[in-house]
């Protein structure tokens, strides 16, 4: 067992001297392990850093290759721009060249349109007075020719022109209310004539005022006035409006009448009429001469059914009511109505007043033209005395004849409105009758007849019946008369038939030659009224054409050189 023992300590020394062998060699193991570690780390950290090295390389490679590049391209860039900042430089020296030429051609262009301005400032000027003095010329060859003058005026379209009728398709009512009458300029009228499946015509009327839809009453009275001037110069003047029923005649005439009422509005004074407007025109003339030297009558006649209605006579009540009156011819081959109501107005306020009390017993007759249709003639007579006292009246031996046998009736002949006022007495000196007797006196009387005749109509567009009927008729015969009285005179007959209607003969003397005569042509400017517009244009046309000669001046007094 010792020998065993021995035996086996001797194999264990042995074996711890194998281990201890071993141990060192797993320690060398471990530490080559280790160092085999280190070494694969290193060579690991090696690898590592060659493939950045390289990427670096690579990146750096490429990024040189991009600097080149965008280098090359910038400078391609550079040399592009500087090519197009001198190629925009050279555009825009020459838009400034361009510029500068143009506002050097602009400045010449400038100074050239001054100048056509001027010239045609000056040409306008010239064509002014050239006009201004035309129309003075025309006057006078009007004036010597006893010419009418003929004034136009068309009215706008109205409500009523677009209303369907029953019998009446809406397309053709359609065509109906188009607008086919102009005012081409201030003389000329054009109207547009068609009909179905044939070309349209243009047609032109001259007369001498053309109003278009949107002139004023100012407007159309500013070319009356100066007709109001030649009454206190002793000449009679007659105004009338002549158009069909709805054309504005009334309108014109008077301004805008009050509802259903045949009076009309004085609260509106720029729409008042011819009538309203001439009666404040002359007495506003009459102020400017000496006080006592002129008064005013006026009468107020209507002509229905060919009769004559005196509308300012008053019954033993004081109320007024129309009386049948009869026109007459005097020795002097003159008209006159016997018993006419002559009021004496001393201003434009009274007269109206009388105007419209007048109007109030106008005949009116709805129509389907019209709702207010004026079924007879209008003459509102403005009758101005003038009294003038003088030695020298420069006259012939019948009117000095005239003058002594007015001398003896001067007392009788003053209104008593105006004998009242001049007969105020005080010691030392004579009163005005007794003056009258002992100095010549004369009276001169001048006539402003203000008409609104009744309007043409076409019974079958008009829709009458019955009695308004027979008025149609009145009306329609009375006008004719009248173009038969114009055309009589147009062609010089020996007989010129003015009895042919009670109308013509209570104008007698102012279509016949005695009065400065104005006729107002009223038209309707639709398509619907064509027809009776085209009659109304070539009565105006037919009455530019008459001759009457001269306008007889009413023989005022010469006054002497010491007065």
């Amino acid at each position: 067992k010792e020998e065993r023992i021995v035996v086996l300590e001797t194999e264990n020394a042995a074996l711890h001297l194998k281990l201890a062998e071993y141990q060192g060699l797993a320690g060398r193991s471990t530490n080559e392990v280790l160092q085999l570690y280190a070494a694969h780390g290193q060579q690991q950290k090696l690898r590592r850093s060659s493939v950045v090295t390289q990427l670096h390389r690579a990146i750096k490679k490429r990024l040189k290759q991009d600097l080149k590049s965008l280098h090359s391209f910038a400078l391609e860039l550079s040399k592009d721009f500087q090519r197009q900042s001198k190629a925009c430089l050279y555009q825009v020296l020459a838009a400034v060249q361009g510029v500068q030429l143009q506002n050097e051609a602009m400045q010449m262009f400038q100074i050239k349109a001054f100048d056509l301005e001027q010239s045609l400032q000056e040409v306008t000027e010239r064509y002014e007075k050239e006009k201004q003095k035309r129309k003075a010329l025309h006057n006078c060859l009007v004036e010597l020719r006893g010419n009418i003058r003929v004034h136009c005026r068309i009215r706008p379209l109205l409500p009523f022109d677009y209303a369907v009728g029953h019998s009446i398709s809406q397309d053709r009512q359609r065509n109906f209310s188009e607008k086919v009458a102009y005012a081409a300029d201030d003389e000329t009228v054009l109207v547009k004539c068609s009909r179905p499946g044939h070309a349209s015509i243009n047609k032109t009327f001259q007369f001498e005022r053309v109003y278009n839809d949107s002139e004023s009453q100012d407007a159309v009275f500013a070319d009356v006035a100066p007709l109001l001037t030649s009454l206190l110069d002793g000449y009679n003047v007659c105004i009338m409006a002549y158009g069909q029923t709805g054309s504005g005649k009334t309108y014109t005439m008077l301004g805008p009448q009050l509802g259903g009422n045949s009076t009309f509005s004085i609260e509106d004074e720029s729409e008042l009429g011819i009538i309203p407007r001439a009666t404040q025109e002359v007495f506003r003339l009459i102020s400017e001469k000496p006080p006592g030297s002129y008064w005013v009558e006026v009468s107020v006649v209507e002509v229905y059914n060919n009769e004559i209605f005196d509308l300012l006579a008053k019954d033993s009540y004081g109320k007024v009511f129309g009386v049948k009156r009869d026109v007459v011819t005097t020795r002097e081959g003159k008209s006159d109505v016997p018993l006419l109501t002559q009021e004496t107005v001393e201003n434009a306020s009274e007269f109206l007043h009388l105007v419209n009390k007048g109007l109030q017993l106008r005949v009116r007759h709805p129509t389907l033209v019209h709702a207010h249709s004026s079924r007879s003639h209008l003459v509102v007579t403005l009758t101005i005395t003038t009294v003038v006292f003088g030695d020298n009246f420069g006259t012939s031996w019948e009117d000095e004849q005239t003058s002594q046998r007015l001398n003896k009736d001067v007392s009788c002949t003053f209104p008593q409105k105006m004998r009242d006022n001049k007969s105020t007495s005080s010691s030392g000196t004579s009163s005005p009758v007794q003056l009258e007797a002992t100095e010549k006196v004369k009276h001169v009387k001048t006539r402003l007849q203000l008409v609104d005749l009744a309007g043409s109509e076409c019974v079958g567009m008009s829709g009458v019946t019955g009695a308004a009927l027979r008025e149609t008729s009145f009306i329609n015969r009375s006008l004719s008369a009248l173009a038969d009285v114009l055309g009589a005179i147009a062609e010089q007959r020996s007989h010129v038939p003015y009895r042919n209607s009670k109308l013509t003969h209570l104008l007698q003397d102012s279509v016949g030659g005695d009065a400065k005569l104005l006729v107002m042509l009223c038209i309707s400017p639709g398509q619907k009224y064509l027809t009776e517009s085209m009659q109304s244009l070539g009565f105006g046309t037919r009455a530019r054409q008459v001759q009457r000669g001269q306008v007889k001046k009413k023989n005022f007094p010469v006054q002497s050189k010491a007065k």
